[in-house]
């Protein structure tokens, strides 16, 4: 069953601006290794960050790098999930975190979709 979906568009040139501004925006969005990515990975991982956040109806309880997006052997997008981010998900009965996201012409996008498992 479908709990929750979150869908978030970001323009790389304007998240550019924002973390030249603010360069301490780095540290309170991203863990130590999302930091080493290139810009645009960076805007979609923040997408989907908000996408998550959108998915789960607010962000009581959710923590920006309590959230860091990892990739699987195969290239795909998966989040993994810690201290009371991670709780959150398990109180609300989450039992599947779908996440896809893309970067390319200056946009980044992701797609968050929660599923529990039907009882």
């Amino acid at each position: 069953m479908i709990l929750g979906t979150g869908i978030d568009l970001v323009d790389v040139a304007r998240f550019e601006r924002s973390v030249t501004r603010t360069p301490k925006l780095l540290q309170r969005l991203f863990t130590p290794a999302e930091q080493q990515r290139r810009l645009g990975s960076l805007a979609a991982r923040y997408a989907a960050k908000e996408a998550l956040i959108k998915a789960l109806g607010g962000s009581d309880g959710v923590y920006w790098t309590e959230m860091e997006i990892v990739s699987e052997p195969s290239g795909r997008p998966v989040f993994s999930l810690t201290g009371s981010t991670a709780q959150v998900l398990t109180e609300r009965g989450v039992t599947a975190v779908h996440l896809t996201m893309s970067h390319d012409a200056g946009l980044a996008v992701a797609h968050v979709i929660l599923e529990r498992t039907a009882a």
